[in-house]
């Protein structure tokens, strides 16, 4: 009787740990799966590495291009820096809606990457003739327009809901390398071949080519990625929703005020790289140098942030990150002066866009329907995008009229204004739709 009891209690403590052991390993598995970042959001990122090689390259060397090279006047490169930076906020919606329609986000971006690797030789093609440059200039804003969205909507697809903030974070990380990457090569070239500009644009063009090539061979395509799920038509998240009817989702349209609200209270960084060579007084020709600082703090912090924001909630980093970016204005405001100046606003600018470029798109995620990630991701960079539009327009305005000092002034407390109403404006609580 006692042995058989004793059996019996080895054998129940035996049963209990074989249930156990392969409920541990499955922990452990799903551990691991969230540790690790998936396939097609490390191929999308070394593609956006190469094509931001094949695009930084350009932007780096047109100012000297146009300016030097060409002999345009400041009005003909105003025209065409706003067209280089203007157009891509008017063709978003139509790439995120032709993304969504049967799932070809694939296509659809990798439509939008050979459009800007074509755009280079299209400078090579323009000659000196400014409204060739300018075709060439807009076609490469209309490729970066339309394959953002759809980009964006294959990382949210591909990773679970709980690491989204670590994916677009190793995401951006490769992204920035490039952008590091691209002014370096550029002006090795041109140190190389004595201001040959037109090696720069042939380089550049088989960088895009090559990002395109791995688009196709190493991102899956729609048959990879999980099935929208089934959802009733009547309802306001279902499957046939247009992009602008996304914002009858209550939670979708408070992020969309809230990120277009602190949008219009930032100014451009090229307003801050100036604010920085007037009050430090350095040669022009490190001024292009600016923007590798704040890239390199970025690539620092990027997937670190998108970590914090998984495990803390997305709402708080984005928040914190327009803090960071207020601490800058404040900064160029203050006294400070030499390094701690130039170091302090290229981190604490470097740190705004770690906390919030990829986090923007993790906390929009959820609330997002699965198959409409691609078309309210285009709504919310569209928006934001306009309103970061008319805050440089109000900032060049009030530098214009009133001065520096004024002028930043107004900035912060604008900026101070828009985190108050973000804050009441973001949604507490992250959810799947």
């Amino acid at each position: 009787m006692y042995l058989a009891s004793t059996d019996a209690v080895a054998k129940a403590k035996a049963e209990a740990k074989a249930k156990a052991e392969p409920k541990s390993k499955s922990i452990a598995k799903t551990k691991a799966r969230r540790r690790r970042v998936a396939g097609p959001v490390l191929a999308l990122g070394a593609v956006s590495l190469v094509t931001d090689i094949s695009s930084e390259m350009v932007t780096a060397v047109l100012p000297l291009y146009f300016v030097l090279q060409l002999g345009l006047s400041p009005l003909q490169f105003g025209f065409l820096d706003g067209l280089y930076n203007g157009v891509t906020a008017f063709v978003r919606l139509l790439g995120g809606y032709a993304a969504d329609r049967g799932g070809r986000h694939k296509l659809v971006a990798g439509g939008g990457y050979a459009l800007s690797a074509l755009s280079r030789l299209g400078l090579l093609l323009a000659g000196g003739a400014t409204a060739g440059i300018g075709a060439a200039l807009a076609a490469d804003r209309i490729g970066k327009g339309v394959r953002t969205a759809p980009r964006d909507a294959l990382i949210s697809l591909s990773s679970p809901p709980d690491a989204l903030g670590k994916a677009f974070g190793v995401h951006r990380a490769m992204d920035t390398t490039g952008a590091l990457l691209g002014p370096l090569v550029a002006f090795a070239l041109l140190w190389a071949t004595a201001d040959a500009y037109d090696a720069v644009f042939v380089v550049s063009f088989c960088f895009g080519l090559l990002g395109v090539l791995m688009l196709i061979a190493f991102v899956p395509g729609r048959e990879s990625l999980p099935a929208p799920p089934a959802e009733k038509r009547g309802g306001p998240t279902g499957i046939r929703l247009k992009a602008l009817d996304l914002l009858r989702v209550p939670a979708f349209r408070r992020i969309l005020c809230a990120a277009s609200l602190l949008g219009a209270a930032t100014i451009g960084d090229a307003f801050l790289y100036l604010l920085l060579q007037r009050r430090l007084d350095f040669a022009v020709s490190w001024f292009p140098l600016l923007p590798l600082g704040a890239a390199a703090v970025y690539l620092l912090l990027a997937v670190p942030a998108g970590r914090i924001a998984d495990r803390s909630g997305r709402r708080v980093p984005f928040l914190a990150g327009h803090v960071a970016l207020l601490g800058g204005y404040v900064l160029l405001l203050s006294p400070a002066d030499g390094w701690a100046l130039l170091i302090g606003v290229l981190l604490l600018l470097g740190i705004f866009y770690a906390a919030t470029d990829g986090v923007l798109m993790a906390l929009a995620t959820p609330v997002l329907p699965q198959g409409r990630r691609a078309s309210g991701m285009a709504v919310l960079q569209t928006g934001q995008a306009l309103a970061r539009l008319v805050a440089a327009a109000g900032f060049g305005a009030a530098w214009t009229l009133w001065g520096i000092g004024p002028a930043l002034t107004c900035a912060a407390l604008a900026l101070t204004a828009a985190l108050a109403g973000a804050t009441a404006l973001l949604p507490r609580h992250e959810r799947q739709t």
